[in-house]
């Protein structure tokens, strides 16, 4: 589910991402999405496809599988300033995204890759800001 409007643009350097289309004040729920969720036997033939940067982490204490969230999850780009962060419920098996700043109309919303809206830990892949 959708809480403010939002679209689908392309963003310099990174493809397409998710942008403001209305003001987002800061603490705010901007989406809440349900995952399909896959042990990690499935984990191993999902790294070996262009999936392979799309999915989560999921339950690593648990079932150390992974999960394709739906919505528009999958097409956040990552950013180390990022102005959003992502929210796993496990028992609910759904990703939450609320923002951590507020986010003017037209601007990409943004969430970090590692987990923490600002952990900066390398990624594997070269970060383009």
């Amino acid at each position: 589910m959708i809480f403010f409007q939002v679209e689908i643009k392309y963003a310099d350097l990174k493809g397409r991402g998710v942008f403001a289309s209305e003001s987002i004040a800061a603490n705010q729920l901007i989406e809440t999405a349900p995952v399909i969720v896959m042990p990690a036997e499935d984990r191993a033939y999902l790294d070996k496809t262009l999936l392979h940067d799309y999915i989560f982490e999921w339950n690593p204490e648990e079932i150390n599988g992974c999960c394709m969230a739906l919505g528009n999850v999958p097409i956040y780009n990552h950013s180390y300033a990022s102005n959003a962060e992502y929210i796993m419920d496990y028992e609910s098996q759904t990703i939450s995204v609320l923002s951590v700043r507020s986010i003017g109309i037209g601007e990409e919303i943004t969430i970090n890759y590692n987990g923490d809206w600002n952990d900066e830990k390398p990624l594997w892949f070269d970060v383009k800001e």
